[in-house]
């Protein structure tokens, strides 16, 4: 990777060889208007820098982990208010902050902020506001981009949005194809009509969610290639009309059109390939007047590697540290000499790629459930060792809570290798060392993903998880192996809590109410895991130990726990497989964190020591809200008689929205919220009339 004295080296070269003379306005304090990772990513650079931070936090994030890292931090509102350009700038010159860095999402594409900042004489460490503006604007940029040379997919980008235009447009361009929000990105306003039936459901669902996410309804249309690559390229321009490219990097694999895994260089690709897309990618920028960091995306047959623009992201985006990884730059240290007017710091000749990089991208959320997002505590959460090599990206600690108004990303995890096969091999593995509980991830998914055989033959596309999901999503099998462990972990926590309460602090076992060292220890758990139940038995005598699952034969088992800073990490042979694991015990809860990801139990308690019945209702008598979320439409009232599938309610979540849908013939008893109401997972949205239900 590049060294410190590389960077400056080309920033004296990159100087001496720029036409016009640079004009540097120093930058000694940005004010960061975003939050979360990004929000301590921009940190980490600007500290590194000498460069002071003020964070801004909104109600719900007073005692998140930006606000400690920055050094100050001012409240700005309400759980919404990261959109309050107004009070944003207001806070930025109360401050001192010469510069405002808008990280990704919130106001970071905005055109009335950054001409907010342009008026008001803050700097906006982004593009000018007429490259947002062109780039913004779907119907726009593929305008622009068609006369700079730059290929284009072919649809309707008109200014008639009309039911009537729309479906005529929608008929001469074919079926299937792509309703997209004609501003903003992430997936939001994007929905594909399969065939002309499906057309307006499909519009109408766009629109909504586009107004709601982008404040605008207006959506174009475009011919949907089946299974393309998602490929993109990160380029850099500065004040003096000079533009580079760092390369590309493959977005291809995908789950409700958002990102999940991220690599580059993108595979498969030739090296004159390469130089053509970032060639197009530059004159896109320059097409636009473009400055600052932007990612030109593009769709990639897969069969003939035929590429047409499909949109300019006018700021850094979430997975810009793998082209940090592969070209050893800090964009975000780019992103503050640009701003501040010096040049760039390499020329394109000067930007080597070296080695490959993977980033995945962690979830509170739930793969088997269709990707539902989740929010909750984070009760329990230990990562991989970060190193030259790994980078852990994240804005919360353990104790932090994923919140229900804001994208439940967790973290992201990246990685570095020689070549793809090593950082794939690396990806998994620390995949594997990324240990959460407290509420349900996507870790095991990324690893049964970056582990499928199509994967690791680079055979990806935009529908791969579509067509892989059956070998993606095999049924869980519980193994006697795992339920061992499961019984080990439950057995050295009770010997730990004993020996913490020991008076003398030596022996583990003095100190246990009833239990001496010649004395054996038995114990009966009922451990639930995947809605089944299983008996499993445990004689402890000294450190001999022996188990046996739903009343088979007693298998001796030999185990030790292991130091790991306080943390439960067990040491067991059975059957004659050693191997070394993490367990958590919360509550009733166990935790297993092994090779191939995490598995979950619940303590099972007797029938007689069960709190409540279950609260959700039976034999489809309700309908709840499958993940935490705001109530944002209810589509029936009480009496209504409704058909298997009509529509009920609108759920938003993470800023996108969610259909709750009828799953039989029945009428309406009552509803379980109004519009405004926050849902919890689980809680009633739609009761029906139900003669079963004798209450």
């Amino acid at each position: 990777m590049y060294t410190r004295f590389l960077q400056s080296f080309g920033s004296s070269v990159r100087c001496m060889a720029t036409k016009a003379t640079p004009k540097v306005r120093p930058i000694n304090k940005i004010l960061i208007s975003n939050r979360g990772e990004i929000a301590c990513r921009v940190i980490r650079t600007a500290r590194k820098l000498g460069v002071r931070t003020v964070a801004v936090y909104s109600d719900p994030d007073e005692h998140s982990l930006h606000t400690e890292l920055a050094d100050e931090a001012y409240r700005v509102g309400e759980a919404a208010s990261y959109l309050r350009g107004d009070r944003i700038l207001e806070i930025a010159k109360k401050s001192g902050a010469q510069a405002i860095h808008p990280g990704y999402g919130f106001l970071s594409e905005s055109v009335e902020f950054a001409e907010l900042c342009q008026k008001e004489g803050v700097i906006f460490m982004g593009p000018p506001s007429s490259a947002i503006r062109d780039m913004g604007i779907k119907s726009t940029s593929k305008a622009i981009m068609a006369a700079a040379g730059v290929p284009i997919i072919n649809g309707y980008h008109g200014d008639d949005q009309s039911d009537a235009c729309l479906q005529a447009e929608a008929a001469k361009i074919g079926f299937p194809l792509m309703i997209k929000a004609v501003r903003g990105g992430g997936g939001k306003g994007m929905r594909i009509a399969e065939k002309p039936e499906d057309f307006l459901t499909a519009l109408n669902s766009a629109r909504t969610e586009s107004l709601k996410a982008f404040g605008d309804s207006s959506v174009l249309l475009e011919r949907y290639v089946r299974s393309p690559r998602h490929v993109e390229v990160q380029v850099f321009a500065d004040h003096y009309g000079d533009a580079v490219y760092l390369w590309e990097r493959d977005c291809s694999v995908q789950r409700r059109h958002q990102k999940i895994i991220e690599e580059a260089p993108a595979p498969g690709l030739s090296e004159e390939l390469r130089r053509e897309l970032g060639e197009a990618a530059v004159r896109a920028a320059k097409a636009v007047g473009y400055v600052g960091a932007g990612t030109v995306e593009f769709i990639l047959d897969k069969e003939d590697l035929s590429f047409h623009f499909m949109e300019m992201n006018t700021r850094l985006q979430v997975e810009h540290p793998i082209s940090e990884m592969i070209t050893g730059t800090d964009l975000v240290e780019w992103q503050i000499r640009i701003a501040a007017g010096e040049p760039l710091p390499l020329t394109q000749a000067q930007i080597i790629r070296r080695g490959h990089a993977f980033e995945a991208r962690i979830y509170a959320e739930n793969p088997r459930g269709g990707f539902l997002p989740g929010a909750g505590p984070l009760r329990y959460l230990n990562t991989p060792k970060p190193s030259a090599e790994v980078r852990v990206e994240t804005g919360v600690r353990e104790g932090d809570e994923v919140s229900v108004h804001y994208d439940p990303m967790i973290a992201k995890l990246v990685v570095w290798g020689e070549n793809r096969t090593q950082a794939l091999n690396s990806l998994i593995a620390r995949l594997g060392e990324y240990h959460i509980s407290g509420l349900e991830t996507n870790i095991n998914f990324l690893i049964d993903l970056a582990s499928h055989p199509e994967f690791q033959q680079a055979n990806v596309h935009t529908g791969f998880i579509d067509e892989h999901f059956d070998t993606l999503f095999p049924p869980i099998v519980v193994e006697q192996r795992q339920l061992s462990q499961a019984a080990l972990s439950l057995i050295f926590n009770e010997l730990q809590a004993a020996h913490s309460n020991a008076s003398n602090g030596q022996d583990p076992f003095a100190a246990a109410a009833n239990i001496r060292l010649n004395y054996a220890l038995i114990r009966s758990y009922s451990l639930k895991a995947h809605e089944k139940v299983y008996a499993v038995d445990v004689k402890y005598d000294n450190g001999d130990i022996e188990i046996r699952v739903d009343g088979g034969a007693w298998q001796v088992i030999k185990a030790e726990r292991v130091q790991d800073d306080g943390r439960l990490k067990i040491r067991a042979n059975i059957d004659g497989n050693i191997s070394t694991y993490s367990a958590n015990i919360d509550g009733g809860n166990v935790t297993l964190f092994l090779e191939n990801g995490k598995l979950d139990f619940e303590l099972v308690q007797p029938k007689f020591l069960s709190a409540q019945a279950d609260q959700l209702g039976s034999g489809g008598s309700r309908v709840v809200a499958p993940m935490p979320g705001v109530l944002e439409k209810i589509l029936v009232q009480p009496g209504d008689v409704v058909k298997k599938g009509d529509s009920l309610a609108v759920l938003i979540a993470m800023k996108m929205e969610h259909i709750l849908k009828a799953p039989k013939d029945a009428t309406i008893k009552s509803i379980g919220g109004a519009v405004g109401d926050n849902m919890a997972k689980g809680a009633a949205v739609i009761t029906f009339v139900d003669d079963d239900v004798s209450n």
